[in-house]
């Protein structure tokens, strides 16, 4: 007994003998449930079923080909339609295979062997079609926003809600953040859970490409354009063709390529190198930087036009440091991932390893805590991850003051000035952190002894 995938085909003949032939023809492959009818009545009828092959004999006594296969497209456009026909006439073949035939096959000798051939071919493109579609699938759970960004603070959150918002439109999506917030897993997400989902997602990292060949690697070039082009190569913008083009770091782009990327997306089309010819573009850009865009309009750096052509939707990731207790539940998402990888068994924080992971800044963010927890989870012997473990150094904070001669006052101001820009200017944080009262560092800030963002303090604390 078949069972319920398998490759359904109809055998559309008025000819019992030429019927019973192909039936059992195809019958010879176990993972072929074939069915014959005589009119194109009870063929119609059965049509709900959607067989992924028909077989159809171009001339019944209850309708022509032309007919059935416009019936069939509309029906079930998903199903592939073969002809089989007595007349070799060669504009009737060309019509309907314009009309959506997979094939025309002439009556003779080889007809069994020529639709066995066909049938084979739609059973393996079919297979892939499935395949892809589930590898779709795969993609698209991976880059769930609640899966792919790991965290539940109100910082992320915040990121959450953006990204929805980015992923339901075509908007030009900004994202800043500092080196390691991912940014990257951030543009996916919004691709994957958008209306371009099923096309490309390609990124260019703009900073790691040299400057003379970041215009053929975006825009392309013809054979011959210049010393070494022996061959047309297709740009990133055309690759990502209806879908969505990364570009990130930006902030890294030269003035000369900006003027080039401005036009390209004021006009939608682009040249390739070595070429007249107009090329049209639709495809979704998202950009990426580190860097603060508005402070480099200002040095002149990054043109005005072409930031706020970029500019579309911002999102801006937060560091690691601000995202409260998500440290915990991503080194967590980190470790079973990497046991479940190298078929370890999973592995506990202890009380004070988790103390240690809240009290580090992660200058490196995500990227620096995910090679932590990695190396903790060779290093413990066993199932407890001790803070002996976790591979944090702070010694650089502390050598980066260069204060081997210091006062002690001297050294508390550095230190006070190093967590203040951490954290954002952010007084009652810092206090928390050092154990330091807010009024001493507020007492500090009047006094010119350390320097905080004017715009997050009411002037009265600078009088």
């Amino acid at each position: 007994m078949k069972n319920q995938d398998s490759f359904k085909i109809f055998i559309v003949e008025d000819d019992l003998w030429y019927s019973t032939m192909l039936e059992y023809t195809l019958n010879l492959n176990p993972d072929y449930q074939v069915k014959k009818f005589s009119s194109a009545k009870d063929f119609l009828a059965a049509l709900h079923e959607k067989p992924n092959v028909v077989s159809l004999d171009y001339s019944l006594p209850d309708a022509n080909g032309d007919e059935l296969l416009s019936k069939i497209k509309e029906i079930s456009p998903d199903t592939n339609v073969v002809i089989i026909s007595g007349q070799e006439d060669v504009k009737v073949a060309l019509n309907l295979l314009k009309k959506g035939a997979y094939d025309y096959i002439v009556k003779d000798d080889d007809t069994k062997d020529r639709l066995w051939n066909a049938i084979q071919h739609l059973r393996e493109n079919a297979e892939l079609k499935n395949e892809l579609e589930v590898l779709k699938e795969e993609v698209a759970r991976k880059y769930d926003f609640g899966k792919s960004i790991v965290g539940n603070s109100p910082a992320i959150k915040r990121v959450f809600g953006l990204m929805e918002k980015a992923a339901k439109t075509n908007i030009t999506v900004s994202i800043t953040g500092e080196t390691g917030t991912g940014k990257e897993v951030a543009a996916k997400c919004i691709h994957y859970n958008s209306e371009r989902r099923n096309k490309p997602f390609v990124a260019v990292n703009v900073a790691a490409i040299p400057k003379d060949l970041l215009e053929s690697e975006l825009f392309g070039h013809e054979k011959g354009a210049f010393t070494g082009a022996i061959a047309r190569r297709i740009g990133k913008f055309e690759e990502a063709s209806k879908g969505t083009l990364f570009l990130d770091e930006i902030g890294e782009l030269d003035l000369s390529m900006q003027a080039k990327l401005l036009r390209a997306l004021q006009e939608r089309e682009l040249t390739r190198i070595g070429s007249n010819e107009l090329i049209k573009i639709d495809v979704r850009i998202v950009v990426a930087t580190h860097k603060n865009l508005v402070d480099e309009v200002k040095k002149n750096n990054f043109r005005e036009d072409l930031y706020y052509r970029l500019l579309g939707l911002p999102i801006h990731l937060p560091a690691l440091r601000d995202r409260e207790n998500d440290i915990l539940l991503i080194a967590k998402y980190y470790m079973d991932l990497f046991c479940k990888e190298n078929k370890m068994p999973v592995k506990i924080f202890s009380t004070d390893a988790k103390k240690k992971l809240l009290n580090h800044p992660f200058p490196g963010n995500i990227r620096e805590l995910k090679s932590v927890i990695e190396l903790a989870s060779v290093m413990a012997e066993g199932n407890d991850i001790l803070p002996e473990h976790l591979n944090i150094v702070t010694q650089n904070v502390l050598e980066s003051f260069a204060l081997k001669d210091a006062t002690l006052k001297e050294f508390n101001i550095k230190l006070l000035q190093y967590y203040l820009d951490l954290y954002n200017s952010d007084v009652l944080r810092v206090a928390k952190k050092l154990d330091v009262g807010k009024s001493t560092i507020y007492r500090m800030i009047q006094n010119k002894e350390l320097i905080v963002n004017k715009k997050y303090f009411d002037e009265s604390v600078f009088n």
